[in-house]
């Protein structure tokens, strides 16, 4: 009888499939394990959708304005002698700006005042702030006194001549004279009158030159910037030439649009919120200050201005504003916490909880209050919607366990 061998190689391979089998019975039993664990309901935060009262804002859009700017024109004519400020630069009220030559202005100015001073002198005063009565200048004094002694002369005449004690002709003399005494007083007077007048002429012209005088020092009528420089130095302007730009920056108009359809929702004094491009995590308050009466009949459309402070200087003419105005209109709405939307592919979803499981169901959005955002369509009042923490994932039909 001959003994029987085994091979090593059938030894191998039967050992071999054991472990296979081994193996693949481990990990069917993990898969199903893990399949178990993705069964078991999750638990998850969920949020009722109640209805509130919401104040309704109105989203429109504007442009920011300065609400003090000014073109500076000359008053005078000369050339510019002096920049005092450029472009950008911040002016106080009253600072200078720039000067014009005044040269010959100031040589007018002192004709002026020799003018004035010889009027002054012919009338008998040494300022216009203190003249004497017409009656007590020396002309008049003067005139006034040659009068008083002709008509004493005149009278005494007349008593002599009463008395026979003197000719007629004396008579007659001494009244030609009192008339002679009496034109000149009454032209004394006149005379008076007359330089009082001028008087009054040569101080007014010579308040005008000065004034024009003043006028080549061209200054700032408020606190600003200098938005533009419209001429250079040395160049020659005239009266009425647009010289610089200054633009009030600490407080802004936001020029905006509302549809009309809004008329009744915008009053005066109504908080307004303003977002710019430039600082888009900033929201500057302000109030509704001015409202125009009518419409515009192309846009249909009317403006509303807003006042808003800009003590720091952030803000600047001509920015493109989004601005969100508080109405008065209050409506009863259902809202959500915004932590509960889903937004992908350009709609909105949430998951609703019913019979414990997640529901993605789409949503119509309006307007957002705050952490909340109302719901126009696609949800009902008291319906439970899941809030996934951050990171959490959320998944149509998975199983839940709702936690409040």
């Amino acid at each position: 009888m001959h003994p029987r061998f085994v091979s090593s190689t059938g030894c191998i391979a039967a050992v071999a499939a054991l472990v296979l089998l081994g193996g693949a019975a481990c990990s069917k039993s993990e898969t199903a394990q893990a399949r178990g664990r993705d069964d078991a309901p999750k638990p998850v935060k969920v949020e009722r959708v109640r209805e509130e009262p919401v104040r309704r804002s109105i989203e429109v859009v504007g442009t920011l304005a300065a609400v003090d700017e000014v073109t500076i024109s000359s008053e005078a004519e000369g050339r510019v002698s002096k920049l005092l400020a450029d472009l950008g630069d911040r002016v106080r009220a009253g600072q200078t700006l720039m000067e014009l030559d005044a040269e010959k202005l100031q040589y007018n100015l002192e004709q002026q005042k020799a003018a004035l001073a010889r009027a002054l002198a012919k009338y008998g005063a040494s300022d216009s702030r203190h003249l004497p009565p017409i009656e007590r200048t020396p002309d008049v004094v003067k005139a006034q006194a040659e009068l008083v002694q002709a008509k004493q002369g005149f009278d005494r005449a007349e008593e002599l001549h009463r008395r026979q004690l003197v000719p007629r002709q004396t008579l007659d003399d001494a009244q030609t004279m009192l008339q002679s005494k009496q034109a000149s007083y009454d032209s004394a007077l006149q005379n008076a009158k007359n330089l009082r007048a001028d008087i009054d002429a040569s101080e007014a012209t010579a308040k005008l030159a000065d004034r024009q005088l003043r006028d080549t020092t061209i200054r700032a009528p408020f606190d600003g910037y200098v938005q533009k420089r419209l001429v250079n130095l040395g160049e020659y302007v005239k009266v009425q030439t647009p010289v610089m730009v200054i633009v009030a920056t600490d407080r802004l108009r936001a020029r905006l649009k509302v549809p009309e359809k809004m008329a009744a929702w915008v009053a005066v004094g109504q908080p307004v919120k303003v977002q710019v491009e430039a600082y888009p995590e900033r929201a500057f308050e302000g109030a509704v200050s001015r409202m125009n009466p009518s419409v515009d009949p192309q846009t249909r459309s009317f403006d509303v201005e807003a006042l808003l402070e800009n003590r720091d200087g952030v803000l600047k003419p001509g920015f493109f504003a989004r601005a969100s105005i508080v109405s008065s209109r209050v409506d009863q709405a259902l809202v959500v916490p915004q932590d509960a939307l889903r937004y992908l592919y350009g709609v909105y979803k949430v998951f609703t909880v019913e019979q414990s499981a997640l529901h993605e169901t789409e949503v119509k959005l309006g307007a957002r209050e705050g952490a909340d955002v109302e719901i126009l369509s696609g949800l009902k009042e008291g319906t439970y919607v899941a809030v996934p923490l951050e990171g959490e994932e959320l998944r149509d039909g998975a199983a839940v366990e709702a936690v409040k």
